[in-house]
């Protein structure tokens, strides 16, 4: 239980890997608060079955949506983990202003004024956690939304990891590789899958618990001196 007496705050935490994270705080000994977007009989199942966590219904393509994610922590908060996001997938030409508006807020804005949101409840020597993933280093075709809003997060948290740090409080970044979720497999054929494989130097997808492992590594004790980092967590995963 090394996040006895802890609070969380995981955003898109009712599937794939949020679930994954949800549970493993939670089973660190954290309180655990996360958000939903639309399964709200997902996220309130999710809440019963860990028992100390709360789901809120917290859209990101509306900022305004950040008081009620963080209403249930005004009385301090240790751990953020942005999770949630979106791939808006299309090609450059196909791009239309307002599907910019609604990667890069769901992706990059709403995330940032998160970490601004969560800054003064943070208690020292808290985290900062942000889920980008393995396409800012290799990007692909029709994800030109999703690579550089992920990038963007990236930046910001680098950044935070440079604030924040005076009061103990680490920011790094996660980087999934083609993890094995509804996400993945409603964006990719099954050949592509199984390329993936085939790329992956440990012969497999990974899986959300995976990803939240990594992230349960940097929320606890054990990653008080890791801060400022982007840990690819890939399996090794190279193209």
């Amino acid at each position: 239980m090394t996040l006895a007496g802890k609070t969380a705050v995981v955003t898109g935490g009712s599937r794939g890997i949020g679930a994954a994270i949800v549970r493993r705080l939670a089973a660190d000994g954290a309180r655990v608060v996360f958000s939903f977007r639309d399964d709200k009989a997902a996220a309130e199942a999710l809440a019963g079955e860990v028992g100390n966590a709360v789901a809120v219904r917290a859209d990101q393509e509306d900022p305004a949506n950040l008081d009620a994610l963080f209403a249930p922590v005004a009385d301090g908060l240790d751990i953020l983990v942005n999770n949630a996001a979106i791939i808006g997938p299309a090609a450059i030409t196909e791009i239309t202003p307002e599907l910019f508006d609604t990667v890069m807020t769901v992706n990059a804005k709403f995330p940032l004024l998160a970490m601004g949101r969560a800054a003064p409840l943070l208690r020292d020597g808290g985290r900062v956690i942000s889920i980008s993933t393995l396409n800012t280093a290799v990007p692909g075709p029709g994800i030109a939304l999703y690579c550089a809003s992920k990038a963007a997060l990236e930046e910001f948290t680098r950044v935070a990891a440079l604030e924040f740090g005076p009061r103990g409080v680490t920011a790094n970044i996660v980087s999934p590789g083609a993890t094995d979720t509804e996400l993945l497999r409603g964006a990719n054929s099954p050949e592509e899958l199984q390329q993936a494989k085939a790329l992956t130097p440990l012969g497999r997808l990974g899986t959300p618990e995976d990803i939240a492992d990594v992230v349960g590594f940097l929320a606890g004790p054990d990653g008080r001196w890791v801060t400022g980092q982007n840990i690819q967590a890939t399996g090794g995963l190279a193209f």
